[in-house]
């Protein structure tokens, strides 16, 4: 027994702990989870307070008996798993695995930053395993096996083989199908808008915009038709303009915290348009170290599976050191800042996503990451770094103007307003996407005083339609998902991946859209199941677990409390289904064989067409979503929408094997303009021609 044994997930991990630790200590990676349920079964005995019956999959048993051999020679074993409830039960379930007796110590530790301080910290100061928090683990795994494996088989029966279920992507489905039908329902209402130019009555004055806001009365003003509209426009040309307030406020705007999981897949979205999934591979890969330079393996972020905006102290002094180095005191306020986050069940306990030395800089690094390695760090890097910068201050002035009428006549408001930034404090580093989108755009006003006359040089009437509401897209979907306190950090992006595999949701430029499965899927479980897509049923449910995080609720009562009546709807579905036939859905084509209309079903391999007369009609054919361009190498069959065996959309002519004509890009139902070949939608806003590669821009109505 001549060294400690330090189990961790990952290799990467292990090679950035090994530098810190020294030869003292033996590092081996766990490659994540060794004991999970079985995949074949159940494996939870509703009758014995739910037990779990863990096994060790068949790819993890080598990892395991390596992990058993080195154990047998070590003075003491040490879980350095993540600090989260998914690590802590790994811990636990390594010494179950591994069969660890009381001859050998084992000890945890925990760290949220892969650094020299951090780690030894945490070494010098071991604990033992947190029962509660395996236990509010051990309690989401036994809830989510008990809904995918009781709900599934029931999908299975009613639409089709392979098909599941689960209480958080249930609940994200039902967003997104919710979100879908609000569009379908939206009924545009028309709407005007008269912008004036105007400027004061001497030679070379400069001409600015007022928007017309309403009546000079105070009363609100509704333009809805071009008939009023243009009715305004000619009591506008004559009236008198002249300058009613002037009115400058000075407005502070303060940095946003630093991130949070959510908050960087959010912002990771909408600037790289990086997946989930995809942000915290990379996000994983910066926490657990990689190689720079001389100083060997580094890990260059904390945790970043959390839900709190606490920083540590030390950090917050670093980081302001650094400002004022780099900067200068001006960028320096007067008092360290602290943020609030309000999520459900946050952990103030865990620290925000932050780098782990404020003073290593992204470009410092460059060299030695990978390009989306380098953008996230650099995103990482300056949110924190801003988030400890003084204030922007700006003037914001706004103008209010009198347009009288003839005698008789109504008056009109109008208002000019115009932003000036006095000191941009964070916004030298860091804006927010999405704050950069909607900060209001406006030009520099003349020198105005009140009373001023003004002349009118031009009115633009411009009609608009109300719009409706976005499609969900990732970042939108996670943040309801927080909002309404569905789901935890660790859960928020395979949720989303989830939802996707299943083929429930597809992406549509951009956005997440239900699928016709996705739509069925749901309004099964809103029929048979309304308390697992119920949003504050499910987000009770997180803050029970929460609670048995926290001592004060035992896991084993929380699932009885929840199985108790959902085994009674699952019962009470399954004999509703027996009896319950899905309408189906009408299409104009009739069948060759009797003549009857042919309906969409969906079978264990998707869509397709079949004859209402069954059985006394058994005929089926393939479901096709045309897109009527004709085939341009045979020029009889038509281009349809199919799927490859790797789940691939591409075009193809319906009159394969006879014709093989196929394309990967979508057609666009218009000739090319130079050689009359089949165009493509190409990259988004273009098209491109098959035959002659000619490109232009796509025209949209």
């Amino acid at each position: 027994m001549t060294t400690n044994l330090v189990i961790v997930e990952s290799p990467a991990k292990a090679r950035t702990l090994g530098r810190i630790l020294g030869n003292e200590y033996t590092l081996k990676a766990s490659l994540g989870h060794v004991r999970d349920l079985p995949k074949s079964q159940l494996g939870v005995d509703t009758e014995k307070d739910f037990a779990p019956s863990y096994v060790i999959p068949r790819d993890k048993s080598k990892v395991v008996r390596e992990l058993k051999t080195a154990a047998k020679d070590a003075r003491t074993i040490y879980l350095a798993t993540d600090p989260d409830r998914e690590g802590e039960a790994i811990s636990w379930h390594l010494i179950s695995a591994m069969k660890i007796n009381s001859k050998i110590p084992y000890r945890r530790v925990v760290f949220h930053e892969i650094t020299e301080e951090a780690v030894k910290q945490a070494f010098q100061h071991p604990r033992d395993i947190d029962r509660n928090l395996v236990d509010a683990q051990q309690a989401r795994r036994v809830l989510d096996r008990l809904v995918g494996y009781k709900i599934s088989p029931l999908l299975w029966r009613k639409v089709r083989k392979g098909l599941s279920a689960g209480r958080v992507q249930s609940v994200a489905l039902r967003l997104i199908v919710d979100r879908d039908r609000e569009i379908e329902k939206f009924v545009p209402v028309e709407y005007w808008s008269i912008d004036t130019e105007l400027a004061k009555k001497e030679r070379g004055a400069r001409k600015f915009r007022a928007s017309l806001v309403g009546l000079a009365s105070g009363g609100k003003l509704d333009i809805h038709s071009q008939k009023e509209a243009e009715a305004l426009k000619r009591e506008l040309e004559s009236s008198s303009f002249s300058v009613l307030k002037i009115q400058t406020k000075k407005v502070t705007r303060q940095p946003t915290p630093p991130f949070i999981t959510s908050s960087l897949q959010q912002e990771a979205y909408r600037r790289f348009h990086f997946a989930p999934t995809r942000t915290m591979a990379i996000a994983q890969q910066l926490y657990e170290g990689l190689p720079i330079g001389d100083e060997g393996s580094v890990g260059l972020i904390t945790y970043m599976r959390t839900d709190s905006t606490h920083v540590a102290r030390t950090a917050i002094v670093e980081t302001r050191e650094y400002i004022s180095q780099k900067y200068g005191a001006d960028f320096v306020p007067p008092h360290a800042r602290t943020f609030t986050k309000v999520v459900k069940g946050a952990q103030e306990a865990h620290e925000a996503i932050r780098p782990t030395r404020p003073g290593r800089e992204p470009a410092q690094v460059r060299g030695f990451l990978t390009n989306d390695q380098f953008r996230l760090y650099e995103l990482i890097w300056k949110r924190m770094i801003a988030s400890q910068m003084a204030p922007a201050i700006y003037d914001n002035t706004s103008v209010d103007i009198n347009a009288k009428g003839s005698p008789g006549a109504k008056d009109y408001l109008l208002r000019a307003s115009t932003t000036v930034n006095r000191s941009p404090g964070f916004t030298i580093l860091y804006v927010e996407e999405r704050d950069q989108a909607e900060e209001e755009k406006t030009s520099p006003l003349p020198s105005l005083e009140k009373g001023d006359q003004l002349a009118l040089s031009a009115l633009f009437p411009e009609q608009h339609f109300t719009q409706p509401p976005p499609r969900l897209t990732d970042a939108t979907l996670i943040r309801l998902l927080e909002q309404y306190g569905i789901g935890r950090p660790s859960t928020y992006a395979p949720t989303i991946s989830t939802i996707q595999e299943r083929e429930y949701v597809a992406r549509s430029n951009g956005s997440l859209k239900a699928t016709e499965l996705g739509v069925l899927v749901n309004d099964l479980m809103n029929q048979y199941f309304p308390n697992i897509v119920d949003i504050d049923f499910t987000a009770h449910m997180e803050e029970e677990l929460d609670e048995v995080a926290g001592k004060k609720r035992d896991w084993i009562g929380v699932i009885r409390d929840f199985y108790t009546p959902f085994e009674k709807s699952v019962t009470s579905a399954g004999e509703l289904m027996q009896k319950v036939k899905l309408a189906d859905e009408l299409t104009e084509e009739t069948c060759p064989k009797c003549g009857k209309p042919l309906a969409i079903k969906i079978g264990r391999f998707g869509k397709f067409l079949a004859c209402t007369g069954y059985p006394e009609c058994k005929f089926t054919k393939s479901y096709q979503i045309k897109t009527g361009v004709r085939c341009p190498e045979c020029g009889i069959g038509e281009l349809v929408q199919r799927v490859s065996k790797k789940k691939r959309t591409f075009y193809g002519c319906n009159r394969y094997p006879e014709c093989t004509f196929a394309t990967n890009y979508k057609p666009v139902p218009m000739p090319c303009p130079k050689c009359g070949g089949l165009l493509t939608v190409y990259r988004g806003n273009s098209v491109k021609c098959t035959k002659c590669k000619h490109r232009q821009k796509l025209e949209v109505a």
